[in-house]
């Protein structure tokens, strides 16, 4: 199976993010890739304004044109973008399996140093371990991968590959690869991680940040499969689900494990 990611520069226009997207689906699609994963906030990213009705509409109806385009070209697609919740919107991962949502997942960790908690709702719950076409995945968002606690029920339940949208910086890009790497390793899965590029003013404190892309395709052993560079770029690479399941079982850190001694 082939597994794609697509990293762009992830602006507040709407409509040249959907074109970014669009591209990089059609380039997934055309290289035989049956999974791609777009960037964190990838509709609108972060605007200055917050979740305003209008981000709302234009989130919701970027997700529309992905869900057609997923649905033409048999596609599963994930990324996040604002979620309409309450008072305050959430940062939504969703899957989307040829057309259909398959999973939907509110971004449990918030980023303080950008007051993120400002502008969105947190989740409350792990990310869920869902069955699509192209095996069973879990994802989360960003800041979320570095609390491996968060996907110990979702390990426990079983997934052969970890998705995650991202807008992580250049000054902690070498977190970024050690973190994906680790999850892949310790979770004895293939992640497929999207990263976007470009530069932006972050969050309500207009943090000013610079984005590497470094979109990765881990396998469980820990070995880089893709890396799409520091511009906009699809890469992807073959996942050998069989050989991973069977990797499991040599190494069986379900039995293993002791959460007698350190809890759950």
């Amino acid at each position: 199976m082939r597994a794609a990611v697509h990293q762009f520069d992830v602006t507040c226009d709407a409509a040249a993010n959907l074109a970014a997207a669009e591209r990089g689906l059609r380039a997934a699609a055309d290289a035989g890739a049956r999974l791609v994963v777009l960037p964190e906030m990838w509709p609108t990213s972060f605007p200055p304004e917050g979740g305003t009705p209008a981000r709302l509409d234009e989130t919701d109806a970027a997700w529309e044109r992905v869900r057609e385009l997923s649905r033409e070209l048999e596609l599963v697609v994930a990324g996040s973008g604002f979620g309409r919740t309450g008072d305050l919107p959430s940062n939504r991962m969703l899957v989307v399996d040829r057309g259909e949502v398959a999973s939907a997942y509110d971004k449990v960790h918030l980023f303080s140093p950008t007051a993120e908690g400002a502008t969105f709702a947190a989740g409350a719950t792990p990310p869920p371990v869902t069955a699509t076409s192209v095996g069973r995945v879990c994802a989360v968002v960003c800041y979320d991968l570095r609390f491996a606690g968060l996907l110990d029920a979702p390990w426990r339940a079983g997934f052969d590959h970890l998705l995650v949208s991202a807008q992580w910086p250049v000054p902690r890009i070498a977190h970024w690869r050690a973190l994906v790497v680790a999850r892949a390793v310790e979770r004895q899965c293939f992640v497929v991680a999207s990263n976007r590029t470009g530069f932006a003013e972050v969050g309500r404190r207009r943090l000013p940040l610079e984005f590497p892309g470094a979109s990765l395709v881990v396998s469980p052993h820990g070995a880089v499969l893709a890396d799409a560079g520091a511009a906009e770029a699809t890469a992807w690479a073959d996942l050998d689900l069989g050989e991973a399941r069977a990797y499991r079982t040599r190494i069986p850190l379900h039995k293993d494990e002791r959460p007698d001694v350190y809890g759950r």
